[in-house]
């Protein structure tokens, strides 16, 4: 029965998929089902005890300071019936153990005897994916007030379980609060179990204190524990806090989620190099495998001037068929090359970008990458086809640069022709008049 708790109650699909929690007592981290202490052990009846039986109610004295649960007894019959039902029960025979608790008269049974009935009923309940049943039956059980202050905190718990299995989140909260009444030592579990269904309330500040807790009480913290303390921790913005709870969970936990995340909060401070230490350790474990990871990646080692490292991290990728040849990937390669002045190893992928880009803007670029290798044909080829793609942000740049392309190759004529064109854009106009009077002079003095 234990074992048929905890994989039900495992199945359930919470919506932030966080692990599931043990059940228990104070002292005690599983849900106990039939336990020893439910062993129905009948004593003769004395004639004392049938006189005390007519009046259920009355307490008996010698048993006064031992709890109201322990001024009861169990009939014989009653016993009987209640061995058989546990029996059946323990071998998982759901039909025969409501057949036996069937045989009872609940009229005439003392409270314990029917507080017993009913917890058995709720263990047959659950057995049979009765969950609501089981829980109705445990809700009888304690209003009976028959049991000892320990076994009332039980089965309290167990229907705090119950509702959460339910997903009644505000009866969750309800059973619990009052259940951490009872207890002197609350477990973590029960810490996790509030803190679940207060962030299912979406009362995420209720929820922290109790998700802390539960991380703090236990040896080793569950992941489930952790992400869910993590998420309320990130929902505030709280970055510093979330740092050694991802740390935690990558020492105890090390999958690539939480190195991502790690990036991502030193980034959300501001913090990029560090930020770029848990993505550079995740590659290297061959844990970063999507092309969103590999080019933030890239990019990251751009920003901080790594371009050579960049470059590299986006040919793999490529290679692999990780990364898509895309014009965005395309340019990212050729811009991590003209970062590292690795200016021959950006024409290729460069020109690739190009061809994909829907406007022409990159064989401009494609141009200047020519013009600092002083290639002149090239540049004034890659303008050409700028041109005619079209859709440039600034056409004057193109004009200007085919004017330099020509006059670099000694054909002045043709460079005055494209810096008048440029001249005619308010953004290279004085440049490309500059130009024109110098050029001018120059076929003057000659």
């Amino acid at each position: 029965m234990r074992g048929r708790w905890t994989r039900t109650l495992g199945s359930l699909a919470l919506a932030i998929a966080l692990g599931w929690p043990a059940g228990g007592t104070a002292d005690s981290a599983s849900y106990p089902g039939p336990s020893a202490t439910d062993r129905v052990e009948a004593k003769p009846d004395s004639s004392e005890e049938k006189k005390r039986k007519r009046r259920w109610g009355r307490r008996d004295k010698k048993q006064e300071n031992k709890g109201w649960a322990r001024s009861y007894t169990i009939d014989e019959r009653t016993a009987k019936r209640l061995a058989e039902a546990l029996e059946h029960l323990h071998a998982e025979r759901y039909a025969e153990a409501s057949a036996a608790l069937g045989k009872l008269r609940l009229r005439r049974l003392n409270p314990f005897e029917r507080a017993q009935f009913y917890r058995i009923s709720a263990f047959v309940a659950f057995g049979q994916d009765d969950v609501v049943g089981a829980r109705e039956h445990l809700e009888k059980a304690l209003a009976e007030e028959a049991f000892s202050l320990d076994d009332r905190a039980s089965t309290l718990y167990q229907i705090a379980q119950l509702y959460l299995a339910e997903e009644s989140w505000s009866e969750v909260v309800q059973s619990l609060e009052r259940w951490f009444a009872m207890v002197e030592r609350p477990n973590s579990s029960a810490y996790y179990l509030l803190a679940i269904a207060y962030y299912q309330l979406e009362d995420l500040d209720s929820a922290l204190e109790p998700a802390q807790r539960a991380v703090d009480l236990a040896e080793v913290p569950q992941r489930g524990w952790l992400q869910l303390l993590l998420a309320l921790r990130l929902t505030r913005k709280d970055y510093t806090a979330s740092i050694p709870l991802l740390e935690e969970l990558i020492e105890r936990y090390p999958m690539k989620i939480f190195w991502i995340q790690l990036s991502t909060v030193y980034g959300a401070l501001g913090d990029y190099e560090e930020a770029l230490v848990p993505l550079q350790l995740a590659y290297a474990q061959g844990l970063l495998t999507e092309e969103a990871e590999l080019r933030r990646l890239a990019e990251l080692l751009l920003y901080l001037d790594l371009p050579y490292r960049a470059a590299q991290v986006v040919e793999r990728g490529v290679d692999e068929e990780q990364i898509a040849q895309t014009s965005e990937t395309y340019e990212l390669l050729s811009n991590s090359w003209i970062v590292a002045r690795e200016y021959n190893k950006a024409v290729e992928p460069l020109e690739r970008a190009a061809e994909l880009s829907e406007a022409g803007d990159l064989y401009v670029r494609l141009a200047q990458v020519h013009i600092q290798r002083e290639n002149w044909s090239e540049a004034a080829a890659a303008l050409r086809r700028a041109l005619g793609k079209g859709g440039l942000e600034n056409v004057g740049d193109a004009q200007l640069l085919m004017g330099i392309a020509y006059f670099s190759q000694k054909r002045p004529q043709r460079a005055l022709t494209w810096f008048t064109r440029a001249r005619q854009h308010p953004e290279t106009q004085d440049e490309a008049e500059n130009w024109l009077k110098y050029i001018r002079r120059e076929l003057r003095s000659g």
